[in-house]
């Protein structure tokens, strides 16, 4: 699958994650980067929400459209699936993502971890 990102920061981080491992933790960075190969690996979108790999859930309200998937328990990689069409059959031809970025977006404030 083809990756883009949201912005600048988001690129620069995981274009290079020594220096995410320098802004975060070896932990954190472990996590993500283990994440981000697998989005790598998949054809499609849809064979990523197949796979279960991260329990990949589509969010709502300001982040509709996009899926968040499971770094650890409360951090979430944010995705975009690039398509105009979101049904599975859509999702099916959908080859390319926009990372978000990492939040944990559980309780009453969201946290943003990366950018």
């Amino acid at each position: 699958m083809e990756i883009d990102y949201d912005n600048k920061t988001v690129k620069s981080l995981f274009s290079d994650f020594n220096e995410m491992n320098r802004k975060t933790n070896t932990r954190f960075t472990r996590q993500v980067k283990k994440r981000y190969d697998q989005l790598l690996s998949f054809e499609s979108f849809a064979d990523l929400l197949h796979s279960g790999f991260g329990k990949p859930h589509p969010l709502e309200g300001n982040r509709k459209g996009c899926y968040g998937i499971n770094i650890d328990a409360n951090k979430r990689l944010i995705v975009c699936p690039v398509s105009t069409d979101l049904s599975l059959v859509g999702l099916e031809k959908c080859k390319k993502v926009i990372i978000k970025g990492v939040e944990d977006y559980h309780g009453s404030k969201i946290t943003s971890y990366i950018p």
